[in-house]
């Protein structure tokens, strides 16, 4: 389980860089955005991959983007609530696919144009994200590749086909309806939409990547691998890494790629803090014998003093006369 342990949310920070490549194709039909602005614990990004050539699939990928950046400004206090968060999002895709709708109407070189639609979300140390297609979202944790968002794609299906032995695994890996969508705007309703509901809880170290399938020319393996032996550089490094690797291998067919890398981290608050057993002793204390002092006998305590006699006042000589003389008495 992913959720099984959290970090707190004000202690996080992000590093986020996004990253394309054209690859071999005559075009771009990728189109991202990443706004992750420092200092906030509050970010996401937004990726589209276009399918119907540049004429239509840049359109669309570029429509779905700016459709949802839209809508997500004018609901960022919803956003930023990982309770209303879905329902903006799923707003924000509703919007775009009506706007590739429209525009196909009215622009008959676009007709038949589509786009994945890939929305992750972070606030604090709470993930979530909207996806429709096979963009996928990727959590790389403590040397573990994850994918978190379902593939709306048919790659899924021939898998399982290779699974239970109806298919050989060297034809499902090259079937030519692998990355046929089943989900995607193209203006009709929308098949399927991953939004869920509960967050994914985010930790210091994890690394984000959210991308166009233009990236998984490379096995997961060698994705992992890149972000493993580049995980203490910042995210526009590892991001240069894979634009590096995709170079390296080559493909002949080599699809666009485009990426954004977010990097989670514990803030440094600048704040420090003295250790006092680093400071002097001036004094250590006798040690008491505690068995010793439990058997000592108790000190006689001093009787109460009585209280002071009152003085008596000193009595006077009386005088007085018998048959004409003076006696004191």
């Amino acid at each position: 389980m992913l959720d099984d342990k959290t970090h707190s949310a004000s202690k996080l920070k992000m590093d986020a860089a996004a990253a394309a490549t054209q690859g071999k194709r005559s075009y771009q039909e990728d189109t991202i955005i990443s706004h992750f602005p420092l200092g906030q614990s509050y970010g996401y990004a937004i990726v589209a991959d276009g399918v119907g050539g540049h004429a239509a699939g840049a359109v669309a990928s570029a429509i779905a983007t700016s459709e949802t950046f839209n809508t997500i400004k004018m609901n960022e206090d919803q956003v930023t609530n990982p309770m209303s968060a879905p329902l903006v999002l799923r707003e924000a895709a509703e919007a775009a696919n009506s706007r590739i709708q429209t525009h196909a109407k009215v622009n008959q070189d676009s007709f038949g144009m589509s786009t994945t639609l890939l929305v992750p979300v972070i606030t604090g140390d709470k993930l979530l994200w909207l996806s429709i297609g096979d963009s996928p979202l990727l959590l790389f944790r403590a040397g573990a590749l994850r994918q978190l968002n379902k593939d709306h794609s048919m790659a899924p299906q021939i898998d399982m086909m290779v699974k239970v032995g109806s298919m050989d695994a060297e034809t499902g890996k090259n079937h030519p309806d692998r990355n046929a969508l089943t989900s995607a705007l193209n203006g009709d309703e929308i098949a399927m939409i991953d939004c869920p509901s509960v967050p994914v809880s985010l930790l210091p170290g994890d690394i984000v990547v959210a991308t166009t399938d233009g990236l998984q020319s490379l096995s997961n393996a060698a994705i992992a691998n890149t972000l493993m032996q580049n995980m203490h550089k910042s995210s526009r490094e590892i991001a240069e890494c894979f634009l590096t690797a995709i170079e390296d291998k080559d493909a002949e067919h080599q699809d666009n790629a485009s990426f954004v890398v977010i990097k989670i981290a514990l803030v440094d608050d600048g704040s420090t803090a003295t250790n006092a057993d680093d400071l002097p002793v001036l004094a250590m204390a006798d040690a008491v014998d505690e068995a010793a002092e439990a058997t000592a006998a108790p000190e006689p305590q001093a009787a109460p003093e009585a209280p002071a006699a009152e003085p008596v006042a000193e009595k006077k000589p009386e005088t007085y006369w018998y048959r004409g003389r003076q006696y004191t008495k």
